[in-house]
Formats: structure tokens, sequence, C-alpha cells
């Protein structure tokens, strides 16, 4: 029996859906993170005593740019889960980019955006 170079097309169905799912979690924590940065309501500076102040402020500062930095993060995760969706259209899913087989479904699973298999990924160690 040959090797199967992709998978069908109700594996592939089955991946789009496990990565929709992620996709929408992945924009809920997004926007989470997003108000989080812009919120500037309560619990701020303004409702605080002078002699606070500056050290709320630092705080808020710190906490915004840990805020952003994660946010950075999940806007990439979804950019990749995009790209993945993609890669189901276009039937290239899960096919390893460095060796050409296929990615188990256990990695995909576990990461629905992978391009490389564990293989490969150890190869570049």
């Amino acid at each position: 029996m040959a090797e199967k170079t992709r998978y069908s097309d109700d594996e592939l169905l089955e991946f789009k859906e496990l990565i929709i799912h992620k996709l929408d979690k992945a924009f809920q924590d997004y926007d989470l993170l997003r108000k989080t940065i812009t919120h500037s309501e309560s619990n701020d500076t303004e409702d605080t005593s002078p002699t606070f102040k500056v050290l709320e402020e630092g705080a808020a500062t710190l906490s915004k740019e840990e805020a952003g930095r994660l946010a950075q993060r999940q806007l990439k995760f979804i950019q990749h889960l995009k790209a993945a969706l993609i890669r189901i259209e276009n039937k290239t899913y899960g096919i390893c980019r460095e060796t050409g087989k296929l990615i188990s479904k256990e990695r995909l699973r576990a990461v629905p955006h992978a391009t490389l298999s564990i293989e490969a990924k150890q190869n570049q160690k």
C-alpha cells in the first residue's frame, strides 16, 4: 500500500473545525488583551491618592506593556491559524514543508498550525 501524500477531505474537515474553534477562542483572547491595553475608566491613577500615584502609574505601564506583548503573540497565532485554513482549502494542510511527508494527526491536533513534522522540527536545532 502506498504512503498517503495528503489528508482526505473528511480529515481536512475535522482539522478545519478544530482550527475554527481555536480561532474563535484566539479572537476572544485577543479582544480581551486589547481592551486591557486601552481600558482607562477605573482602577487607574485617577481614583488614587497622590502618594501612590507614581507607583501605580509605573505598575500600570508595565501591565500594559506585558498585555501588549501578549496581544502581539496572540495576533501572530491568529495569523498562523488563518494560514492553516488556507492550506486546508488548497489541500496542502498537514504536509511537512521540509520533508514533504504528512505531519502526524497527533501533532496537528496539538499544534494545528504546524508546518513541520516532529522530525523536521528536531533537525532544526
